[in-house]
């Protein structure tokens, strides 16, 4: 008869042991991986990296405090490699030189059996690919006219191909008046892709393009051009253009000029957006500004702020590089007015991540809603074995 009782009894005294060993372990777990460990300068992060057929190994991730001194260092590291880059692209115009494709207008004066050579007019409803009325230059670089011949001109400027025909027609005319002009420039051509009006190929003239001239025949940008991050690509080598940078430094944009075969490509603004995530009110990606600049600032401002309930302003991070072998992390205790300006003048790249950590309370909350389901269900269970 007092069997059963005892039994009862020894079952929920395990029952209660098991919990208590269960919730401890849970607790120990969750302190363990709960988010937002105290991190600050000069405190690192570590993760594990393992390949097929190779052991674990821990890479220590540093902490860098968020200063003036670290701002200003970032700023001289990167406008050295802009200046380094904008001089190779500084150059003065030159003479347009005549090249394949090109087609040449060329009037012999008081000599209008010539002007047959020319070939028939354009109709007004020609297409605008149909060669212009004149002399293409061919593949080898020549033109040939008659009485004349061939005479090479490619590489050399108008003048210097007007004396080199006036040369040959002085064997067949006396002392004549020779006129060469360019009826149509198909040689060079520059390539203007992205957030641009028209984009597509753009061909040179005898007048110099530049960078402004460049896109405005291109039909200037859209209201999602990020003009902070415009590429170039020349012989195989790429340029980042800075538009805003270079106006605010005094430099003069014009001075920059294309050349044959360049690839300028305009990125959008969606391109270089910023991740905010943790304890804000509007987790977003955050787009730079009209200017293309984007702060630390500016992004958790697009995020409504930091969350005032579950946020702790003491553990504002900034990861770069995350899906590059060498991450950095940044730090910053927003605790204070005089943070904000230093997040004033933190500049984001594109894909930085932002990350605001919660609370003490908050993580606590977090922990318990992990611990509860384990301990309701074993409370059912020691209730059912009662």
């Amino acid at each position: 008869m007092n069997s059963k009782p005892k039994d009862t009894r020894a079952n929920r005294n395990v029952a209660v042991n098991w919990l208590a060993f269960v919730g401890l372990c849970a607790m120990a777990t969750g302190c363990a991986v709960a988010p937002g460990m105290r991190m600050g300068a000069g405190t690192s992060v570590s993760t594990m990296s393992a390949g097929p057929g190779s052991s674990a190994a821990d890479t220590q991730l540093p902490i860098t405090e968020i200063s003036l001194s670290l701002i200003k260092q970032l700023r001289d590291v990167e406008s050295t490699a802009g200046d380094a880059q904008m001089t190779a692209l500084f150059e003065k115009p030159a003479p347009y030189r005549l090249g394949v494709g090109d087609v040449l207008q060329i009037t012999v004066w008081d000599h209008p059996e010539l002007v047959a050579a020319l070939g028939t007019q354009q109709q007004a409803n020609s297409r605008p690919t149909d060669p212009a009325q004149g002399f293409v230059i061919d593949s080898d670089g020549n033109v040939q006219f008659p009485y004349v011949g061939k005479v090479h001109v490619a590489g050399l400027q108008l003048s210097d191909a007007q004396s080199a025909i006036y040369a040959g027609l002085v064997k067949a005319f006396v002392r004549p008046q020779v006129t060469v002009r360019i009826s149509s420039f198909r040689s060079q051509q520059v390539y203007v892709d992205g957030e641009v009006k028209s984009p597509g190929g753009v061909p040179n003239n005898d007048l110099p393009m530049t960078l402004y001239e460049a896109i405005s025949r291109a039909g200037s940008f859209t209201s999602t051009a990020d003009q902070s991050r415009m590429v170039l690509v020349r012989d195989g080598k790429r340029y980042q253009l800075n538009l805003p940078k270079l106006l605010a430094s005094g430099e003069n944009p014009s001075n920059i000029l294309m050349k044959n075969g360049d690839i300028l490509r305009v990125v959008s603004r969606s391109d270089s957006g910023a991740y905010v995530m943790g304890e804000v009110n509007k987790p977003v990606t955050a787009f730079p500004l009209d200017n293309g600049t984007l702060t630390l600032s500016d992004a958790i401002s697009q995020a409504g702020s930091l969350n005032s309930a579950s946020a702790d302003a003491a553990q504002l991070y900034v990861i770069r590089g995350a899906l590059g072998s060498t991450p950095t992390v940044y730090h910053l205790d927003a605790h204070s007015p005089v943070s904000m300006i230093l997040a004033n003048q933190f500049e984001l790249k594109p894909q930085d991540v932002v990350y605001i950590d919660g609370n003490g309370l908050v993580r606590f909350s977090r922990v318990l809603s992990l611990l509860l389901p384990g301990i309701n269900a074993g409370l059912t269970a020691a209730i059912v074995t009662k």
